[in-house]
């Protein structure tokens, strides 16, 4: 039996500079897992707890040294000795320790980091690819026919919480169609990204990056930005509706005052009813293909009614909405709310319950987007993630800066090893 011998996390920097936890797993048979966590700056209100310290004095308040105390001196302790490949066992022993609902106690990020960490230690241990262990542990059983690749979705723009402000849509997606190889998926997103620097160039507009690697343009309406990417499609090959397609992360809770949705496309602030056909005609006009939380959060008749009129022609994906949570996911299933759900380890704390609503999902017909946050760092976890789950989509952000680029990165080799070409 391969058990762990010894945990222990210290504090890093994520991608936008502020600190974040990484643990290390060794085990007995020398095998050593590692697992950082990221941390997202549009963040749901029913998202697990993620810890920080609360001093001014360090790293604005930011730091997470309680976190990396509760891993080395309270996790750590009462998990040597386990059985490393017992995932299910290691997850509910934290969850058993924290004690609270939403792991306030011990924090979501201390928790994850440890599950994680696990997980890459046991595919270590077995001489596995991590995305082969992740499949035995959601199918329970090998071999799993790898048969297809999670399609990109490129977050080109940033606008909202990610950009510098004036943008209110958060995200500006461009998504290759699903029938692209991986590797063909990658380019052709890439070269659409580097169009739209040469129109903005040729704008004199504003092209440095965002939190996620998009350009965070200086645009007067978030209709400017659908214009600069449909002519960037245009300047390449790609036929926009059929080989290419748009995405839009609305992040509605943020654009929300008072009942209304406030946009700049709009001279006054829209209802509900409003808003869903402002959607519908920006579906109509830009070929949405992948529309994530179009409503706020708590707006669940919205999200009915959005979906009961788009739900059969786009994917209505919940982030916000869901938080990675399968009691808000099985609300949403029996609401038909949605039609997809976005997938981050860090909504909900663990490896195995992140499985568990992935699972959920798949039995409900929902499509899986495995994704990235906006304060990532360098660890590829999740790509192995989307593989191992056998996720449609995947979200990691632009192709450009290092956090991102690792991860997609990681699934050309992956391709490479499957030997997938379509």
């Amino acid at each position: 039996m391969v058990t762990i011998k010894r945990i222990s996390a210290i504090e890093i920097l994520d991608s936008r500079g502020n600190p974040t936890i990484e643990t290390s797993v060794e085990l007995n048979d020398g095998s050593i897992g590692i697992a950082s966590v990221p941390s997202g700056a549009s963040v749901s209100t029913y998202e697990a707890w993620e810890i920080r310290d609360g001093d001014p004095h360090r790293y604005h308040g930011m730091g997470v040294l309680k976190a990396v105390s509760n891993v080395n001196n309270i996790i750590g302790p009462k998990m040597n000795g386990m059985d490393v490949v017992r995932q299910g066992k290691v997850d509910q022993t934290m969850l058993e320790l924290d004690g609270t609902p939403n792991k306030i106690r011990l924090g979501a990020n201390a928790i994850l980091s440890v599950s994680l960490a696990v997980a890459d230690a046991s595919a270590k241990a077995l001489k596995l690819p991590l995305y082969v262990y992740i499949a035995e542990l959601i199918q329970n059983k090998l071999p799993k026919k790898f048969d297809h690749m999670p399609t990109p979705t490129f977050n080109v723009i940033n606008g909202g919480k990610h950009g510098t402000g004036n943008l209110d849509i958060q995200e500006f997606h461009v998504v290759p169609a699903t029938i692209k190889p991986y590797h063909e998926a990658l380019r052709m997103g890439e070269e659409v990204y580097q169009q739209i620097k040469e129109i903005l160039i040729a704008r004199n507009a504003n092209y440095a990056v965002g939190d996620e690697g998009g350009y965070a343009p200086n645009l007067f309406t978030n209709l400017d930005a659908l214009e600069i990417m449909m002519e960037a499609i245009r300047n390449t090959p790609y036929k926009i509706g059929l080989e290419i397609f748009l995405g839009l992360d609305v992040a509605a809770t943020h654009i929300k005052k008072e009942n209304l949705y406030v946009i700049k496309d709009r001279a006054t602030p829209l209802t509900t009813e409003e808003f869903i056909e402002f959607l519908s005609d920006l579906h109509r006009d830009y070929r949405i293909l992948l529309l994530e939380d179009p409503l706020s959060e708590n707006d669940w008749k919205g999200w009915q009614i959005l979906t009961s009129k788009l739900g059969n022609e786009i994917n209505i994906i919940g982030d916000d909405l869901l938080a990675t949570n399968p009691q808000r996911l099985q609300k949403a299933i029996a609401e038909k709310a949605c039609t997809a759900i976005l997938i981050k380890p860090n909504q909900i704390g663990t490896l195995s319950e992140t499985l568990a609503v992935i699972k959920i999902a798949n039995a409900a017909d929902f499509k899986v987007i495995v994704s990235n946050r906006s304060g990532e760092t360098n660890d590829t976890f999740i790509a192995d993630l989307a593989v191992g789950v056998g996720a449609e989509y995947i979200k990691f952000g632009a192709p450009a800066r290092g956090e991102r680029v690792a991860k997609y990165n990681r699934l050309l080799h992956i391709e490479r090893e499957l030997k997938i070409t379509s």
